[in-house]
């Protein structure tokens, strides 16, 4: 390694960014890969006409329909620090696998779209941040569009979210008469539509232009004067310690389609974002990032990422220490040792062989069918196993077959494989042993039979047994098959433990009722 260990590990920084669907969450990643010089060429998500896909959206039906269905890892160079990004699912059938990378991140970026406001699916993963305990930078998207005003946006964020915020910035008109933004931290403004060389104008003491500038003729110029004098007297301080702890989230304005302010807030976020973070063991120790022992979590197993190798590969946050390829590493579940010699790197699809790696990195491990999300990998004599990562209880269920039956084996093999995942959940009835997969949202299930299509060659029919409630029983050998009935299904998940698919709340109360002994739980 180019530094010693220690300051490796503090020069990463890894996050997530996090939106509503459509917020311009992919757009931006894009932006900051164009940055960190990982792409020459940052185009735009929707280019489906010129053929140019975002960097991060690698999978088929992802280019499709211009969505993010899957969470990808892109990795970079800037000013001295390297920055890993997790760019997750927007949509919210794919909660859970946001929901999981969310455990393996040290901190988060919240897209807002200007326009549309705080959305549902950004207080849910909101909740998730807080819930950790992680600082939250906010980037409000689309100021080269007409939205709402900046301060009705700050209020949003307070009332709905529930955090204090701090605008680094401050937008100076919007839409086509965007001007570009006061940068309170800079002490700046930074014009939008000007070459490079007149981009930045310098402020004086109290706040206004050092220099005469036409910029101050404008009404939008005086509002902006107005809001940020109005920001300094009664608004929030600025206080490194509370974004550190999540309660204060330092607020950018800015367009990332039109690449402005993304750089500005990329400079800003690595000086305050943290670098790798403890994390706890069930055993309710915390394991210390700079510790020497190499210690890891996977947190994501993609199936056919090369679909040319039907490979798999499980992403590893590393939580401690360093990794060195071909070192062996145990995992304390299966009690097994296996020694790491294919491992990846990524910018979305394109991946590389990693031989080393440090605290805050996350890579990719060849996987033949060992690991599970959730694993614990330890590379020296210490046994313990990080908490466990949360899984959903799915809502919706199919009842899922091969159109050709001479394809059974591809079929299981599929399914298999992309249960594994994590984004579908596998059930099987008792006697006849029909395959049933859960899901959080339909989306699941079209990618699900797309991707049976396409990387196993297997046709499926599906049929759609509706939304159930879904009950594991803490104490199983009390359950008889007795107590299974129309509203009430008996099954078994894919690791044989049995689960109760009640047909509605009611039909679980009935249930309750009549069976008090019985301890029923959900996941999340």
């Amino acid at each position: 390694m180019e530094k010693p260990i220690h300051d490796e590990i503090e020069s990463r920084r890894t996050f997530a960014i996090i939106s509503h669907p459509d917020a311009g969450k992919t757009t931006i990643t894009e932006k900051l890969l164009y940055f960190g010089g990982a792409i020459r060429d940052a185009g735009t998500v929707k280019g489906k006409k010129t053929g140019k896909f975002a960097t991060s959206d690698w999978m088929e039906i992802e280019k499709q329909r211009g969505i993010s269905v899957t969470s990808s890892v892109m990795q970079f160079d800037y000013d001295g620090k390297r920055v890993n990004i997790l760019d997750t699912p927007g949509h919210e059938d794919f909660s859970e696998d946001t929901y999981r990378t969310l455990m393996a991140v040290d901190a988060a970026v919240m897209m807002i779209d200007s326009a549309k406001g705080i959305e549902p699916q950004t207080i849910k993963l909101f909740k998730v941040c807080r819930m950790r305990g992680i600082p939250i930078f906010t980037f409000i998207n689309k100021m080269d569009r007409q939205g709402k005003e900046p301060l009705e946006l700050m209020e949003e964020l307070e009332e709905v979210l529930g955090i204090e915020s701090y605008a680094m910035n401050w937008p100076i008109g919007m839409g086509k008469e965007f001007l570009g933004i006061y940068d309170r931290f800079n002490k700046r403004i930074e014009q939008v539509r000007v070459d490079e060389a007149h981009r930045f104008l310098a402020l004086n003491e109290d706040g206004g232009l050092a220099e005469p500038h036409p910029m101050e003729e404008t009404s939008y110029y005086q509002q902006a004067l107005e809001d940020v004098l109005l920001l300094n007297e009664a608004g929030n301080e600025f206080d490194e310690e509370r974004v550190a702890q999540g309660e204060l989230t330092p607020v950018f304005f800015g367009s990332a389609l039109t690449n402005f302010g993304v750089q500005t807030f990329l400079e800003t976020f690595l000086q305050f974002a943290p670098s790798p973070q403890p994390r706890q063991t069930k055993e309710e120790t915390d394991i210390d990032p700079y510790a020497e022992e190499f210690s890891g979590f996977i947190f994501k197993i993609q199936a056919n990422m090369n679909p040319m190798h039907r490979d798999r590969i499980a992403f590893v946050r590393i939580v401690s220490g360093a990794f060195e390829r071909g070192m062996t590493v145990t995992v304390p579940r299966i009690s097994k040792t296996f020694k790491l010699t294919q491992t990846t790197q990524f910018l979305a699809d394109d991946r590389e062989t990693v031989n080393e790696a440090v605290a805050g990195d996350i890579i990719g491990l060849h996987d033949t069918g060992n690991y599970q999300i959730g694993d614990t990998v330890i590379g020296g004599k210490s046994s313990f196993q990080f908490n466990a990562l949360p899984q959903f209880t799915p809502e919706l269920f199919v009842r899922v077959t091969a159109k050709n039956v001479m394809k059974s084996k591809q079929f299981h093999k599929g399914i298999l494989q992309l249960v594994q995942e994590g984004a579908i959940q596998y059930y099987r009835t008792l006697h006849t042993e029909e395959v049933l997969l859960g899901a959080v949202g339909q989306l699941q299930f079209e990618v699900f039979e797309h991707r049976m299509k396409n990387e196993y060659n297997v046709e499926v029919n599906m049929e759609h047994i509706g939304s159930k409630v879904a009950r594991w029983i803490e104490n199983e050998g009390d359950v008889k098959e007795s107590m299974t009935g129309q509203r009430a299904m008996l099954v078994k998940d894919r690791y044989d433990n049995f689960v109760f698919l009640f047909e509605n709340d009611f039909a679980m109360r009935w249930f309750h009722d009549k069976h008090p002994d019985i301890r029923l739980y959900s996941l999340l």
